[in-house]
Parts: C-alpha cells; structure tokens; sequence
C-alpha cells in the first residue's frame, strides 16, 4: 500500500499490550492479550520479514510518545497518557524521556491500589485502578450488579443507562468517576507533568462527564500541583497508534549514539 502511494518506508514501530524489553525488542513472558508473543524477539522477526529496521515497545508506551511528539502533547517536556479500554496503561514521558523502568513495568498506572478494602480478585491486586475504570472489569460489575441490563451488557451500555436515568447505573458510573479521580490525583501528585491525557474505549464514555471526573480529582490532587498540571479527557482514532508507531523511531533515532539508531 505505501509503495503504491509513493511512500518510503524507513521502519517499522510497533506496539504490543504488555511489558516489553525495549532495548532488544522482545515482548515478555506475561503478556495476556496476545500469549503467542510471549517471549518473542519481535523487532528481530519484523525487520527480518520486511528488510527495515524496527523496533518494539508497548502500545500505550507509543500512544503516549505520539501525543507527544504529534498530538494533544506537543511542545511539552512531560506528559502521562491513560489508556481506559479493555484494562488500563499508561505511558509516561518526564523531561523528554520515556520512563520505561528497570524491568518494564514503568506506566503501569492501572496497577495502582486505591481501594484496600477491596477484595482480591484471581486475576488483578487489591483495589487495583484496573478493577474499576476498566472496559473489562466495568461489564463484570454490571453483570453482577446490575442484572436488569442484561447478560451481555458491556461498558458503553452502562453509561448509556446512567444517561437515561437507571439508579444503579447512575451510582456505578459515579464510582468509575470517583476511581479515575484517584488515580490522575497519584498521577498529579507524585510526577505534576505538564499534560495528562486520557484516552481508549471507556474515556470515550467518559467526555461527557470530565467536569465531575475533574471535580473529584481537586478532592484528592495537592490544589498547587492541580493548578500547573492540565488533564484532558479526549477521543484518540486509529491513526493514533500509526503516529506512535512513527514516534518510537523517530525518538529511538534521537536518543541513538552517532552511527547507531
């Protein structure tokens, strides 16, 4: 397709849903949403199959460096992305380095406890963000919770319910706002970037309600913190990802030594 539009291809970016080695372009052993991958020399296998180089990072990692580099982000020298879909990432850029973290695991703001009472579940921590701002986890409660709405019922049904008035819906729906709240306070407090963006599925619900999202966050986020640190709810298409996988590169390049890259 890029060869018949007259585009040169440089290289390849791409994202994976889980912890990645970024330095060798391996995926890690814990990947749950593509298992196959697991331990896979991607970058390797990609440049092998297509003759370019390329290279290997999670996706919301690339989502964030896009927004950066491209996006609602631009200009700045800090931002965190949250990614709200089927669970919840996030990518972290601090004084214009991503922070991937010693073994990977830097962004993984969904793994943030914010509720110790919470019981512990056989898949995720103990009140863990994921628990309660994610696609996945916001369809379960309701089919528990909320049987009325059916046992198919997914996360946009439920705020289409709390739109048109359901109680249940409404309280839960709250909650997600109130949880999401906690969690952009321990994002604001503990690094205050420049921009915090939130994006994916369940934000894409949410837009509609950032006033009360960001109601609660001033409960919980340091006011002078809150005050330099600009959180924006926004909706992210396809060609988002394209663009991070265009801004890994491009910032693999930067950062490379002379000669390397």
């Amino acid at each position: 397709m890029a060869k018949a539009q007259g585009i040169t291809l440089l290289a390849i970016g791409a994202g994976v849903p889980g912890v990645v080695d970024a330095a060798r372009g391996i995926v890690g052993e814990d990947i749950k949403n593509v298992p196959e991958l697991a331990g896979c020399a991607l970058a390797d296998r990609l440049a092998a199959r297509y003759g370019l180089r390329a290279r290997v990072d999670n996706d919301v990692n690339l989502l964030a460096l896009g927004q950066w580099l491209f996006g609602a982000g631009r200009g700045t020298r800090s931002l965190v992305l949250l990614a709200l879909g089927t669970g919840v990432g996030g990518g972290i850029i601090l004084d214009g380095r991503l922070v991937r973290g010693e073994g990977g695991y830097g962004g993984e703001i969904g793994c943030v406890p914010i509720n110790f009472d919470a019981p512990k579940t056989s898949a995720f921590g103990r009140g863990w963000l994921d628990s309660y701002v994610s696609g996945r986890e916001i369809a379960e409660r309701a089919r528990r919770d909320l049987p009325d709405l059916g046992p198919d019922v997914g996360a946009p049904a439920v705020f289409q319910a709390a739109r048109a008035g359901h109680a249940g819906a409404r309280v839960l729906v709250e909650e997600i706002c109130q949880a999401l709240a906690a969690g952009l306070a321990v994002i604001v407090n503990a690094l205050n970037p420049e921009v915090v963006l939130v994006t994916g599925g369940v934000a894409e619900s949410l837009i509609p309600l950032e006033s009360r999202v960001l109601g609660w966050v001033a409960e919980y986020a340091f006011r002078r913190a809150l005050v330099t640190t600009r959180i924006s709810l926004l909706s992210l298409d396809k060609r988002a990802a394209v663009l991070g996988g265009a801004a890994l590169y491009l910032y693999e390049t930067e950062r490379a030594p002379a000669g390397g890259g």
